[in-house]
């Protein structure tokens, strides 16, 4: 086990979360992890794994001892009979991906970006959309834990099930994550449709484009009248395939890249010309078709930083919450310079997922990194809070135990978990401390 940049300022990707661990180590095995965990025990000091950076939240933060596990990435085992595929928890999506589609399989859904590794996307609940589809932890078949005490356990739905149902979202409060099993299924194509559509008939139309689309999500920039729909019908992995050519990709890059951020900074030096810069990108926005391999549809490039939060909603109340929000912007005169994305997932029977028990509409509201955020956030949090909305865990929210426990049917049976594996607090930090409460013997 190798250790590295010891007292050296970490930070995420969007900037806003930033520790200076006292240790940091880079495990290559389960045995590596068990013994750092060991280690911080004897030294009383907390431990957090952390993946590639990319939550907006504080639920990786690690001031204590730092766990890198980018060498733990390696495929373990894959059957491509059953579609069980082990992976080390350290595994980054961007190279999953193509693993999978070289044995002929794919993740059965997965959100819009793929820099999260294996562990982080799981246990912070990152999703898609598709409502006959859940998150990336439902498709979790069994986990190799490293335990607060540093011993290290299996978890499936027939081994240890309790623990199974709490730690495919498990926030990191459970025990380290080593090893994922993942179901997948055979790979396949998408055919991708992008139209923009008025606002009225997208939010009119919800429940049609909801159901008739196997993918359906959209983007709204709040001072504009237009919506880019997103459409996607899946098709078997053999279908000949229309991907974007290379000149229409290096454009997308440069728009939604350099482009945008060139925008995006003449709206913070001058803010009143941010709803005609988003009326102007959003005409931008091109209608298309093509055809790929899912996983090279799904996934998106995120050049330009933002802020961001995301708040889950029974899918029932999706248009009238959107147009609560457009209601507050509109009346307070807020700079809104990103799009809301607005997507919908299946639900599932996880404890802490954001879709436990419910069908769920995801709306996620993002400010350019160099802009204010708080007034507008706060304003989406309790417009979003008021339908029920849970908060993803891998984004910005400043809600407490107090606040998510009624949102939640088994948050008391996490806690109860939580508290019997890790009494003292050794995998907890200020962000799980907050969301959950203390653990009981927490120095």
């Amino acid at each position: 086990m190798s250790s590295s940049e010891n007292g050296a300022v970490w930070r995420n990707w969007a900037g806003n979360e930033e520790a200076r661990p006292r240790r940091v180590l880079h495990p290559a095995s389960t045995e590596d992890v068990a013994a750092a965990v060991k280690d911080a025990v004897r030294d009383g000091l907390r431990v957090k794994a952390i993946g590639s950076g990319h939550s907006f939240s504080g639920v990786a933060v690690a001031p204590g001892v730092q766990l890198r596990l980018d060498r733990l990435d390696q495929a373990v085992s894959v059957d491509a009979e059953t579609g069980l595929v082990t992976v080390g928890a350290g595994m980054p999506l961007w190279k999953l991906n193509p693993l999978l589609a070289s044995h002929g399989l794919a993740l059965e859904n997965m959100g819009d970006i793929d820099r999260q590794t294996v562990s982080g996307a799981i246990s912070t609940g990152t999703h898609g959309s598709g409502v006959r589809f859940g998150g990336i932890a439902t498709q979790v078949r069994a986990l190799e834990l490293v335990l607060a005490d540093g011993s290290v356990t299996v978890c499936s739905e027939t081994e240890r099930p309790e623990l199974f149902a709490a730690a495919r979202v498990g926030l990191g409060a459970l025990g380290i994550l080593t090893k994922v099993t993942l179901q997948t299924v055979p790979l396949y194509a998408l055919h991708a449709r992008d139209a923009s559509m008025p606002v009225a008939e997208t939010l009119g139309r919800l429940d049609e484009l909801v159901a008739d689309n196997d993918h359906f999500e959209f983007f709204w920039f709040p001072h504009s009248e237009t919506t880019l729909t997103r459409r996607f019908r899946r098709l078997p992995g053999d279908t000949p395939l229309s991907p974007l050519g290379d000149l229409s990709r290096r454009l997308d890059e440069a728009v939604s890249g350099p482009a945008f951020e060139a925008l995006n900074r003449l709206g913070t030096l001058v803010p009143r010309l941010v709803p005609p810069i988003t009326r102007f990108a959003a005409r931008a926005m091109s209608s298309r078709t093509w055809t790929d391999h899912a996983y090279r549809i799904f996934a998106s490039v995120r050049d330009v930083r933002f802020h961001e939060g995301e708040f889950a909603i029974p899918r029932a109340h999706a248009a009238e919450a959107l147009r609560e929000l457009r209601k507050w912007i509109d009346a307070h005169g807020e700079p809104v310079s990103f799009p809301l994305e607005v997507r919908f997932t299946a639900a599932d029977d996880i404890w802490l997922s954001t879709a436990q028990g419910r069908e769920s509409c995801y709306i996620a509201f993002h400010q350019y990194h160099r802009m204010p955020y708080r007034r507008y956030f706060d304003a989406c949090q309790r417009i979003l809070g008021s339908y029920g909305g849970r908060p993803h865990w891998g984004k910005m929210h400043d809600l407490g135990a107090a606040e998510l426990h009624p949102r939640y049917e088994h948050f008391d049976d996490f806690v109860a978990l939580r508290n019997s594996l890790d009494p003292s607090g050794v995998l907890s930090n200020p962000y799980l401390d907050r969301v959950l409460g203390a653990p009981p013997a927490a120095g």
